[in-house]
């Protein structure tokens, strides 16, 4: 991303600051595992949407109409004995140029300059409860420019929260965004393939997830973009599965929800096949109904609909599905108006997707779904999830199928990031039983 990239965003996002006002935003800290070990740093999504600054411990200050620069930078000090263990700092010296900002300073200073620039600012945007160490400095500062009220000073009488402008401007993504957002797409489709062409009975759901995560960072995706849900048999009904860690049965189906993140922007997909490569009779009806739902939905989006249409495009579709096999009673109409479904449908069926997984920006303005206009990305991922249980016919037992792309809205309709992954049943069965792809993959 360019350095101009940066600025418009801060410009853009200072235009939309109410007159004499200043903004805070503190970065990403480093977090610890566990002992001495520390978790990969990954920098805050809005620090970064903002600077694209990769390092901990620094604030980003936005001043509008400040005279000697409107962007200040706070950051850590080069010291050459710490680089040498974790790496080469940028330096508050060096940041005007490599970060675009007016002014930068050191971090250590921010106790002495930040309350002057917050004195004579009516109002203050920052997201409070997000960093409650950084909260706690930040409101010692406001009560220490209060406490001299007698002396004339003038401390900010109003804190907003800078999400409910900063995110709206994240949920349009631009060219720029979306060329990174099409890497990781196609990043996640290339694993997601292997991953298919890898399986086989007797095999192991960590072992997909180790096809996954190298696919992933031998094409420049240094992490997934979540952790990788790998489930075979009965573990696919479970939503959040990230034990990974049983065995790919003959006869079972797995489900793999894994994307990549590149460059800070993330990836979602799902796909669901079967370990031996030939669907049941029973996994291709269910599997029939959840594909119908999910190429319905991706149908709706476009300009003008709502951010709900896709999902309630997959609801009907799956209830007519379910209620065809006879796991479903009653008029479909009735059975979506008492929520029966939920039993098998749990789950909405779209997200927003960016710089996170669930990405920011609201679903309702004024109480009603918002209009999906050009720039935005959603996933589309209907699923259904049949219980291992007597409530349940023998032949769906377990069976748990969700199917996810990543589509972007266009000005004319939208677009399938994500098409690349196979999802229709011949293709899925075509590719896993290619026995020269799948000793490739070996």
């Amino acid at each position: 991303m360019s350095l101009s990239e940066y600025q418009r965003r801060r410009q853009q996002l200072m235009k939309l600051m109410a007159p004499g006002s200043i903004a805070v935003l503190p970065a990403s800290r480093i977090q610890n595992r566990n002992g001495n070990t520390e978790h990969l740093f990954r920098q805050n999504s809005d620090f970064y949407y903002l600077t694209g600054f990769e390092e901990p411990h620094a604030v980003l200050v936005l001043a509008p109409g400040r005279e000697h620069g409107e962007v200040i930078l706070f950051c850590q000090d080069r010291e050459a004995g710490l680089e040498q263990w974790t790496g080469e700092r940028v330096g508050p010296e060096r940041a005007s140029q490599m970060v675009g900002v007016d002014d930068a300073f050191p971090i250590s200073d921010l106790p002495d300059i930040l309350p002057g620039l917050l004195e004579g600012r009516a109002r203050v945007y920052t997201n409070l409860g997000e960093h409650p160490d950084f909260d706690r400095d930040l409101l010692g500062w406001v009560g220490g420019i209060r406490a001299r009220l007698v002396h004339g000073a003038m401390p900010p009488g109003e804190f907003i929260v800078l999400a409910h402008l900063l995110h709206d401007l994240r949920l349009y993504k631009s060219a720029h965004e979306l060329k990174l957002m099409r890497r990781a797409a196609a990043i996640t489709t290339a694993a997601h393939i292997r991953a298919m062409r890898s399986a086989r009975p007797g095999g192991t759901e960590a072992g997909l997830e180790a096809e996954i995560i190298y696919e992933f960072m031998r094409n420049g995706a240094r992490f997934p973009a979540y952790p990788c849900i790998v489930g075979a048999g009965r573990n696919a009904c479970v939503m959040h599965y990230v034990r990974n860690d049983g065995a790919l049965k003959d006869g079972d189906l797995v489900l793999i929800d894994a994307g990549a993140e590149y460059r800070y922007y993330a990836s979602d997909v799902t796909r669901t096949f079967p370990v031996n490569g030939k669907f049941s009779p029973a996994q291709r009806a269910v599997y029939e109904v959840v594909l119908s739902a999910q190429l319905a939905a991706i149908a709706t989006v476009r300009p003008g609909a709502t951010y709900n249409e896709p999902h309630e495009m997959a609801v009907r579709t799956m209830v007519e599905g379910l209620v065809d096999l006879g796991l479903l009673n009653g008029a479909v109409d009735e059975v979506i108006k008492n929520e029966a479904y939920k039993k098998f449908c749990v789950h909405k069926s779209s997200h927003w997707l960016g710089l996170d997984v669930h990405d920011v920006g609201d679903y309702r303005v004024d109480d009603a779904w918002r209009t999906l206009e050009p720039g935005m990305v959603l996933t589309v991922e209907p699923g259904i999830y049949l219980p291992d249980d007597e409530s349940v016919p023998a032949q769906f037992r377990g069976i748990g199928i969700r199917i996810e792309d990543d589509v972007l809205v266009t000005r004319t309709g939208s677009e399938v990031l994500t098409a690349a992954a196979p999802k229709l049943i011949d293709e899925v069965e075509a590719l896993m039983r290619d026995p020269l792809e799948r000793e490739w993959a070996s």
